[in-house]
């Protein structure tokens, strides 16, 4: 009989009523500890409690014209920035961090890109900075590269490189998906293969798949351990979570097998895997981002909550991190964060949303408070 491992404990903490959908963690103030950027505002470390602007951002319709906070240094002064956009605006952004607390942040525009979903960032090149990666559903997909000086720092400036010749769908990811060591993207309706030089135009598509309207991101993962990338995806305005089994034939033809995670839930919009207990092997973190479509998808009247699931082989095993109506409970907004805050070795997880913006404290296993 298999061993049942010990549940994860949090401690919950609602750090603000604003309704932000995104968030990150970074040193704003190079004081050497972890903050928490939520849209208009950033929270202080450690004990984020003290507020501070960065800047006015766009209501519209019940959201904010802002999903993404990502933190990089764009002009190379040593502090780092924020990039970010949205749906509304039609156009990809860098906040300059002033370097100077009570010093609203200048906004700058990088590209008019079509509406943003939400944007994800991966190193592509093995330089060292990452690329962004944003999830523009009505057009082709493309990345932006920090174009930096002799001196490695950045411009301010970005190189744009489109990589599909169609529009891009909802969802987006990144996975090694034929193993060869490249990092390819992940669509709803197949995947580009990255190339040897990934700014050489547009990458090859193979349709062998057709995942929904997915979340972003869509994440690759060797869930059954045979060494083959296999998908997990949540939708993000419908029900459902699950996991594609990818299958290699002799002749080196590949299908999907769709296997189901959880029905239970709607709104699956960003997925996470960290490894929150410390046994070595990562858990998927996800929840239900709280009015995605504010009331218009199926479920968006459901409670809310956040959850960790177990792989175990494809065998996903459910654990409720919080659950309940919105107001007591917290979803996971459309950019949640897991980053180990407390010192502990332990990840935590920043949960922006509709319904506010809450940290749960991971405590680790309940055994280790046992003795």
């Amino acid at each position: 009989m298999k061993e049942e491992l010990p549940l994860i404990r949090f401690v919950k903490r609602k750090l603000s009523d604003e309704k932000y959908e995104a968030c990150a963690v970074f040193d704003v103030n190079g004081d050497g500890i972890a903050d928490i950027v939520s849209g208009a505002y950033w929270y202080e470390g450690p004990d984020y409690a003290r507020k501070h602007f960065i800047a006015e951002v766009m209501p519209i319709d019940g959201y904010h014209d802002d999903f993404s906070d990502y933190p990089m240094d764009v002009d190379g002064d040593g502090w780092p920035d924020i990039i970010t956009g949205a749906w509304w605006g039609r156009t990809l952004r860098w906040r300059r961090n002033p370097g100077e607390a009570g010093v609203p942040w200048e906004t700058f525009d990088i590209d008019e890109c079509g509406c943003i979903e939400t944007i994800r960032f991966y190193d592509i090149d093995g330089c060292g900075v990452p690329e962004i990666f944003p999830n523009t559903p009505g057009e082709p997909q493309a990345f932006y590269k920090l174009i930096r000086d002799a001196d490695g720092k950045g411009t301010g400036r970005f190189r744009k490189t489109v990589i599909s010749e169609g529009p891009s769908g909802h969802g987006m990811g990144f996975a090694d998906v034929n193993g060869d060591g490249r990092m390819d993207i992940v669509l709803n309706e197949g995947w580009l293969e990255q190339p040897d030089d990934p700014f050489a135009g547009p990458w090859r598509f193979h349709p062998e798949f057709s995942l929904g309207g997915a979340s972003v991101p869509i994440l690759g993962y060797d869930v059954t351990g045979n060494g083959l990338t296999d998908l997990i995806v949540g939708q993000a305005h419908d029900y459902g979570l699950h996991w594609y089994e990818q299958r290699l034939a002799e002749d080196g033809t590949r299908t999907w097998i769709k296997h189901l995670i959880d029905d239970s839930g709607s709104q699956f919009h960003d997925l996470w895997l960290a490894d929150l207990d410390g046994d070595g092997q990562p858990e998927l973190i996800t929840g239900k981002r709280y009015r995605a479509h504010n009331d218009g998808d199926p479920g968006a009247h459901d409670p809310i909550g956040i959850y960790y699931y177990r792989i175990n082989g494809g065998a996903f095993e459910k654990h409720v991190i919080d659950f309940g109506p919105a107001g007591e409970a917290s979803g996971a907004g459309i950019y949640f964060w897991v980053q180990d805050l407390t010192g502990n070795g332990y990840p935590d997880i920043v949960a922006p949303g509709k319904d506010g913006l809450y940290l749960f404290e991971n405590q680790g296993p309940e055994e280790k408070d046992q003795a």
